[in-house]
């Protein structure tokens, strides 16, 4: 697969898999597109049906960000512990919040 190919992949998965999902759990995030982003991302690292369950998507969905931000952290974890990526991508998705 070419460099190209798999962007041309990723974009698509994006765009037909996460964003829709995103959007399907949170439709209020349609017209904040830094906030979409994060959860786009969320979504595309843990899987939709992860934000479907959440107490994240709650607390999105009331617009209580604060909140929204400690929900987010709470998945960092692989294996019970803390993976310094996992906490570095919670924490930029975090800051998009």
């Amino acid at each position: 697969m070419t460099r190209e190919q798999a962007q041309a992949l990723l974009e698509y998965e994006l765009r037909h898999t996460y964003l829709p999902g995103a959007l399907r759990h949170c439709p209020g995030l349609i017209t904040d597109t830094k906030r979409l982003n994060a959860i786009v991302d969320f979504c595309y690292n843990l899987g939709v049906g992860k934000l479907q369950i959440s107490t994240l998507k709650k607390k999105i969905n009331e617009q209580n960000w604060e909140a929204a931000k400690v929900e987010l952290m709470k998945w960092c974890k692989g294996g019970g512990k803390v993976l310094p990526g996992l906490l570095k991508r919670r924490q930029a998705e975090a800051d998009l919040l």
